[in-house]
């Protein structure tokens, strides 16, 4: 059954509700900022995992039961079980090669496994609570704020189809022509190496998209799915270009990347902008197509397939 609009006054109060969910946990993070040239941010990088933990808390415990929205909590837990991998993944086998941490003091310093010597465990948190950040946001904007342009759990759109794995060419053609074109770019312009971390983004991207977007495409709320691309990018930019760069938190090493730095902003990567687009993308896509896949009661495999 369809939410109904919020009204006014309760749209207001969601409002603010909403920009202090983002405005407290970037006010506690800025706050670690110290003149000490020594330790200028202790733990800013623990700190700053706020910007996704208290929206998530804010969602899951205030937002979602409030207005009684039903999660299919088995989509929910197969997307992340299926996503944070990929996030953990990239920093176990390619951190090393991608990434440094030259600031240890903004972190506990606890290590955590990853090839070449660990990385610290606030990664992995990143990873994890960042997907669940976008996932709840989706669900939220999807089920109740932008409800009118959602598709009911129980309506044909959804319930009914031929097969979910269905080849999306587009997808699998704009991958090639963007892996490609980076490649070129780091051979002519670049400097020495390989835009590895480029092509992760684009693979994590277009891979659920070539294989699920004709299945996923009619049940997607499309204008929640722009919101929430909107707000998780404001947050890692704020996160990155105010923070992380120009304190050491992260960084990226230039033979991976395709060598095209925003000097204004830290000389952060161009990978960086499109990193969370990336990441809500294939997020949705996936969740669509899972709760799909429990909306018909079909066998995974009579889901994936067909007959």
């Amino acid at each position: 059954m369809r939410k109904s609009s919020p009204s006014p006054r309760a749209s207001f109060w969601l409002v603010l509700a909403m920009f202090g969910m983002l405005a407290v946990p970037a006010a506690i993070t800025l706050h670690t900022v110290h003149a000490s040239t020594q330790n200028p941010t202790p733990h800013g990088y623990t700190v700053s995992l706020l910007l996704f933990i208290l929206p998530i808390i804010v969602i899951a415990f205030w937002f979602i039961p409030l207005e009684g929205i039903q999660v299919s909590k088995k989509a929910f837990w197969w997307t992340i079980a299926l996503l944070f991998p990929a996030g953990a993944l990239l920093d176990f086998f390619f951190a090393q090669y991608f990434f440094y941490f030259p600031n240890a003091l903004a972190t506990l310093g606890a290590r955590a496994p990853a090839l070449g010597g660990g990385v610290p465990v606030e990664e992995y948190v990143f990873y994890f609570t960042g997907f669940l950040a976008v996932l709840l946001l989706y669900i939220w904007l999807d089920e109740y704020w932008l409800a009118d342009y959602s598709v009911p759990n129980d309506d044909a759109d959804r319930i009914d189809f031929v097969r979910l794995l269905q080849l999306h060419p587009q997808s699998v053609v704009l991958a090639i022509f963007l892996i490609l074109g980076a490649i070129l770019y780091k051979r002519n312009y670049g400097g020495p190496g390989f835009p590895g971390y480029f092509t992760f983004l684009v693979l994590g991207a277009l891979l659920p998209s070539s294989m699920f977007l004709p299945a996923a495409r009619p049940v997607i709320n499309w204008r929640a799915v722009s919101l929430t691309m909107f707000m998780i990018v404001l947050i890692s930019l704020l996160w990155e270009v105010t923070l992380a760069l120009p304190y050491g938190w992260w960084n990226f090493r230039d033979g991976q990347m395709i060598g095209i730095r925003i000097t204004a902003w830290s000389r952060l990567p161009v990978e960086e902008v499109f990193v969370w687009v990336t990441v809500t993308y294939a997020t949705v896509i996936v969740y669509e197509i899972l709760k799909r896949w429990k909306a018909s009661g079909r066998t995974l495999r009579h889901a994936l397939m067909g007959r």
